[in-house]
């Protein structure tokens, strides 16, 4: 709160004849906000704000979003020196902490991610009870919530505290990479110590028993960038949820596993699967890209060009122009010849150019060539929303912490504009 500054302006409302002062803050990067907390009290109204869309629920220090000019920002720091210059644990240490971390932080904080990556041999039970077919976000939200009974306090404070995040983030990609063995019917491969983050991730979900799966550094180093990308993104949707459930003080594993469900949504973190989806269907069918734009804009057919436009940026997403780079040189690396890329540059190419996209600000995202990269790196598609589930652990823990170190925080309790029946009387069954 220390950067909301009051302004010397203030909002008048006129409601009823009546005029009502509402004060105004600003942020630190000058961004504007009417201040509403009295306007029920003051004046029996509320604000009707379908999907929150110009509601600000909370106040944040952690990431900057300038929709308008495709910035952002984890704490001040552009994502595009974190991700040329830093590592995912690095990352991950800045947006939980409020600063990158000094060697001897760094050291310290990788050390218990390497102490806590195995989960409790109990725990690894648990898996047993589910089916062959169940989605991996299904088991991952469970195997979280379970893994908060094995935790003396899963709130704590100072060294408890860091002792949980690292619990959380480390065994996050054990408990992902054994959801993903159990769906293909493979045991289960145990962390490797000397690994770091990513390639251990990589090692559990590819390695066979006597056949150690060996990750090359240009597949890690694409993995460790996509999971920087996603580490946090203002308050999208699963981060909302995790700050409302961890607003009536649910502890940090039930908070984070409300996230990774509201993830699962297609909307959310489903969208680099129908990206995927969407190329492999206009391979299918043999259409010409321009024919494929022609339908799209179209509005009787109801086709949708996947992976373009965001809810908040209104110029190229910053993140796909990152992985764009990324995604081409690793595929010339792995000698693929993927043609759902030369699909995916087409489509860029013609929206780029045709008024119908630029004037409904429908830029590619980050969406666009992370289905690409997690292909060519081998992760089946039902595991993309798992990636994006680990990467943006960080964002969760951040935001649930902001919350609970809150000492005027209150449970999150929206209202609503009721368009139900009025009052009408109790009719017997037998009248009915």
């Amino acid at each position: 709160m220390a950067n909301l500054q009051l302004s010397k302006n203030a909002c008048q409302l006129l409601l009823d004849g009546e005029t009502y002062e509402m004060p105004v803050y600003v942020g630190s990067e000058n961004e504007k906000a009417v201040d509403i907390t009295q306007l029920r009290a003051k004046t029996g109204y509320i604000t009707l704000d379908s999907g929150y869309a110009n509601t600000g629920s909370c106040v944040s220090s952690i990431t900057y979003i300038d929709g308008e000019k495709g910035i952002l920002r984890y704490r001040g720091i552009p994502i595009e020196q974190l991700a040329q210059k830093s590592t995912f644990v690095e990352t991950a240490y800045l947006i939980i902490y409020g600063e990158l971390p000094n060697r001897e932080q760094l050291k310290r904080f990788s050390n218990l991610l390497t102490q806590h990556e195995m989960i409790h041999e109990t725990l690894k039970h648990h898996f047993e009870g589910f089916p062959p077919t169940a989605h991996p976000m299904a088991i991952l939200s469970a195997m979280i919530n379970a893994m908060g009974c094995f935790q003396p306090d899963p709130m704590g404070t100072g060294d408890q505290f860091d002792d949980t995040v690292a619990r959380l983030l480390s065994k996050v990609r054990t408990i992902a990479a054994f959801s993903y063995k159990k769906s293909i019917g493979q045991p289960f491969i145990y962390p490797n110590p000397d690994f770091s983050y990513c390639a251990n991730l990589l090692h559990m979900m590819f390695s066979v028993p006597y056949r150690e799966f060996g990750p090359d550094p240009d597949v890690v180093a694409a993995m460790n960038l996509i999971l920087i990308l996603h580490a946090d993104h203002e308050q999208n949707c699963s981060t909302s949820t995790v700050r409302m459930v961890g607003s009536s003080q649910a502890n940090l594993f039930a908070s984070v596993a409300s996230g990774v469900c509201a993830l699962w949504g297609p909307r959310h973190g489903g969208a680099n699967q129908a990206v995927i989806s969407m190329l492999e269907e206009i391979i299918k069918s043999k259409m010409d890209v321009q024919e494929y734009i022609r339908r799209v804009k179209d509005s009787k057919n109801e086709i949708k060009l996947m992976g373009f436009g965001h809810r908040v940026y209104k110029s190229y997403d910053p993140r796909a122009t990152i992985l764009r780079q990324t995604c081409e040189k690793l595929l010339a690396k792995l000698g693929i010849k993927d043609p759902a890329l030369d699909v995916a540059k087409g489509l860029e190419t013609a929206a780029l150019s045709d008024e119908y996209f630029i004037s409904r600000h429908l830029y590619p995202n980050v969406d666009f060539y992370s289905g690409i990269i997690m292909r060519a790196i081998g992760i089946p598609l039902n595991m993309f929303t798992v990636m994006f589930a680990i990467g943006r652990m960080p964002g969760w823990i951040a935001n649930w912490r902001e919350v609970n170190d809150d000492p005027k925080g209150r449970i999150y309790r929206p209202r609503q504009i009721y368009t139900g029946p009025t009052i009408r009387d109790y009719v017997s069954v037998e009248q009915r």
